[in-house]
């Protein structure tokens, strides 16, 4: 489905608000009242708006219904591969989720994590009444780095079965869908934009932290890949004695199984954390000397309104590495320069593949 800059533009002003009445579309629009109000009735035409209740405080009269993103007939979905888990989502064009389906497997063999998400995705459009016609496309999202021109992802090790490879048409035979590419951070970085720290904070930077650790970045509302695709990834300003004290979960997990903590995988820290388990500040010690020099890097080059601490970051885990953070550099006749401020992801620890439900949505229908 096509849709107008112009459309766009409405589209979206409706997006960040959720709901809001047709005089203030046309408040926030630069096109003339009699553009907008054509264009907002050739949306609705089209089931990409739908009317709302009517909001309070419209004056006197009977008060006009509010608009709304449609939330019945536009969809995409979202794949997250991550090395302990596969995870879909289902997204409206409203950006609210419809279902998200978690697979608690390592997804080592690529052949039959996509015949599971196959059948996956029939079911969850069977059981929510979705037509395939109204898929705009997949997000594809999954831990790694771009290389071969953005075409293929070089994943961690658990997930070498789909590195190195042409993902996107393979995937498109898959699905039989369009197909969106990109890596986990990026991707919950997109999400974070729309339905997080995006809706008040235009710049900033989003850690992800998983098996790996990297980063997102959006600069004035828009994210930023970078020329490869890479933009953010963190690591890289660390030198090779200091990857294994880098802030990665993966890393954690082998503190804590030495500790004799019975945990698993990465999601089983995630669902189970407990601040008290021995290991943990063994742990935070280990990796805030890498994390203070990530942060102050990211704030001195971007100066962002915010850095968000994402990924499958426990809240009281990101809460422990937030509260440690040192800003460095001194004041200036006592004043210090304005440091971006320290957050926890307001998506879950599903955010790569909410995020890449995304992404299309915004490709196809937002600015």
């Amino acid at each position: 489905m096509q849709v107008t800059d112009n459309e766009r533009f409405i589209l979206d002003v409706i997006r960040r608000e959720g709901s809001i009445s047709q005089s203030r579309v046309s408040q926030s629009s630069p096109l003339t009242q009699q553009s907008t109000h054509r264009i907002i009735g050739g949306l609705l035409g089209r089931d990409l708006l739908q009317a709302g209740p009517p909001l309070p405080g419209g004056g006197r009269g009977k008060p006009s219904p509010s608009l709304q993103l449609a939330t019945k007939t536009v969809f995409s979905v979202g794949i997250a591969i991550n090395t302990d888990c596969a995870i879909m989502s289902l997204t409206a064009l409203n950006c609210e989720l419809v279902e998200e389906v978690r697979f608690r497997f390592p997804p080592l063999s690529r052949q039959s994590t996509l015949e599971r998400l196959q059948a996956a995705l029939e079911r969850i459009c069977s059981r929510n009444s979705v037509d395939r016609a109204s898929l705009v496309g997949i997000g594809f999202s999954m831990n790694g780095y771009f290389v071969a021109d953005r075409r293929q992802i070089n994943a961690p090790e658990p997930l070498r079965d789909w590195s190195l490879i042409d993902l996107q048409p393979l995937l498109e035979e898959t699905f039989g869908l369009p197909v969106w590419l990109e890596n986990s951070v990026s991707a919950a970085a997109v999400g974070e934009s729309l339905c997080g720290a995006g809706r008040w904070a235009r710049s900033f930077a989003y850690l992800g932290f998983n098996y790996g650790f990297g980063g997102g970045l959006v600069i004035e509302g828009k994210p930023f890949f970078g020329a490869n695709g890479n933009a953010g990834e963190l690591s890289s300003i660390l030198t090779r004695d200091e990857q294994e004290v880098r802030p990665a979960l993966r890393y954690l997990l082998e503190v804590l199984q030495e500790q004799g903590v019975d945990v698993d995988s990465i999601e089983d820290i995630w669902l189970r954390f407990d601040s008290r388990w021995p290991g943990v500040e063994t742990w935070i010690e280990r990796v805030m000397p890498c994390l203070n020099r990530i942060i102050n890097a990211l704030s001195g080059i971007l100066d962002p309104q915010a850095i968000v601490f994402g990924g499958q970051l426990p809240v009281a885990l990101g809460e422990a590495l937030m509260a440690r953070v040192e800003y460095w550099g001194g004041d200036r006749y006592g004043v210090n320069a304005t440091r971006p401020r320290l957050v926890m992801g307001q998506q879950s620890c599903d955010a790569a593949a909410r995020g890449a439900a995304l992404i299309p949505l915004r490709a196809c229908f937002f600015v």
